[in-house]
């Protein structure tokens, strides 16, 4: 196994390592059983990297180096954690040394995996904030399992009325894109969506008119507009009442789109010489939408919901992210937790899901295109929340100066408004980094509340 010499900057943050979900610190000392529950918890989770030969120090905030004198001195940690986890393929070794400390700290990596890890005893555990808790009953197994992507509660069976679903609109319009054509009944029975009186939960969502009166709370959207930039929200902030879309998924997608759209489009914003339109662009919306109604989990009685602010917009998706998917990842792998969706809405004229596994990559193309920031992604207990920000690429300097190659002059609001920043100070401090650059002055005939910046004067 390789061993990498690191600064002392990295050893100094090794040793001020804070754990949490995605780090852990264990002493050498450890049981190596005990710490296969450690990796367990970490590849049922989101994975993480675990650093062992570090000594808590509960008096002091600097934890003890106390590392492996040899690295064969771990050989009894990794060859029980090769045996737990036969396959490995989840598990990377290394050691980290350095000039300032004596003995080898054995990094190990843990991905995160689609299967269920399991100690070597046997037993299961997911990771929670900084610790471990052990899945000891069958109803957490089989959350973990949904969790996961291993199972899919859209091969659940729901009683239903065959007919309501022949003839529903949503079925004719998929029906006559199909190749070969086939009668609705005998296309859905080829496909197992449909047996006796009873029908999967994918073909709820794709094949009847109003899935919500078979699916309440798992299928529908919910559209909230909050007139604030703030972080801190309540229901005073709420512009109006929730709008609630309800349709067969293909039109739940595109209607969601279309709402989002018209909201945000009457969203004024200081231009460089007007109030004017926010704009995002559409396949961005289209694309995290369409992802966060796909791939959700429907186990959960949650609609997603999407919330437009002054200055973004929240997508949050019920359910963790699927299979090896994680934060990091997201982007350069796939994990379909709801393959039966993904696939026969492929069929339909137009999908909304046209470039299957190119959807979140078009969404920050899209951003890019637009000079806005990438989405942001963040995995929550629950669920997966995309931020989607009117900030714009490059530093608030870069900003503040390409405003200004177009106009004469520029305010602290104005710049505030273009660069994302919400500080009347912190941006008056950008127009004092340029003024000490020689970049920018304050213009002599306008003071106090009138005040403005412009390039200096030849």
């Amino acid at each position: 196994m390789h061993i990498f010499e690191i600064s002392d900057s990295q050893a100094l943050s090794l040793l001020n390592l804070e754990e949490n979900y995605l780090n852990d610190v264990k002493a050498k000392e450890i049981k190596p059983s005990k710490l296969s529950e450690t990796v367990s918890a970490f590849a049922n989770a989101a994975g993480g990297d675990l650093y062992i030969g570090i000594k808590e120090n509960q008096s002091q905030s600097l934890n003890n180096w106390d590392g492996f004198t040899t690295r064969e001195q771990a050989n009894e940690i990794i060859h029980v954690l090769q045996k737990a986890h036969s396959f490995g393929n989840h598990l990377k070794f290394e050691f980290l040394a350095n000039n300032n400390y004596q003995g080898y700290i054995l990094h190990i990596t843990v991905s995160k995996v689609k299967d269920i890890v399991k100690s070597s005893s046997g037993e299961v555990f997911i990771r929670s904030n900084a610790g471990k808790i052990k899945i000891s009953t069958d109803e957490e197994l089989a959350k973990l399992k949904l969790d996961k992507g291993i199972v899919s509660f859209e091969n659940e069976w729901v009683d239903i009325n065959i007919r309501l679903i022949e003839q529903s609109n949503s079925i004719n319009k998929f029906i006559h894109n199909v190749i070969p054509h086939s009668e609705p009944r005998k296309y859905l029975l080829n496909q197992d969506i449909i047996r006796d009186e009873k029908c999967k939960v994918a073909g709820i969502l794709l094949f009847t008119d109003e899935p919500p009166i078979y699916l309440p709370k798992r299928s529908s959207v919910k559209i909230m507009r909050y007139k604030t930039s703030s972080d801190d929200i309540g229901r005073e902030f709420l512009d109006s009442d929730p709008l609630t879309v309800e349709a067969d998924i293909y039109n739940l997608i595109y209607n969601s789109v279309e709402k989002t759209k018209s909201i945000i489009q009457g969203i004024k914003k200081l231009g460089e010489k007007e109030l004017e339109s926010i704009a995002y662009p559409e396949e961005a919306l289209h694309e995290v939408i369409t992802n966060a109604v796909l791939h959700r989990d429907y186990s959960i009685a949650q609609d997603v919901q999407i919330r437009i602010f002054d200055n973004r917009v929240e997508i949050e998706s019920p359910g963790k992210l699927p299979g090896h998917v994680t934060v990091s990842n997201i982007l350069d792998t796939q994990s379909a937790r709801n393959p039966t969706l993904v696939r026969l809405i492929n069929k339909f004229p137009s999908p909304p899901n046209k470039d299957v596994g190119e959807g979140l990559n078009t969404a920050f193309r899209a951003m890019e295109q637009l000079r806005l920031k990438a989405p942001i992604i963040t995995e929550k207990d629950n669920s997966v929340l995309v931020i989607i920000k009117h900030e714009m690429l490059g530093s608030p300097e870069e900003i503040v100066l390409e405003y200004l190659s177009k106009n004469e002059e520029i305010t602290n609001s104005i710049a505030r408004g273009i660069t994302g920043i919400k500080s009347e100070n912190t941006m008056k401090n950008v127009f004092l980094r340029l003024k000490k650059r020689n970049l920018l002055e304050p213009n002599p005939d306008k003071k106090g509340s009138k005040s403005t910046w412009r390039k200096p004067k030849k």
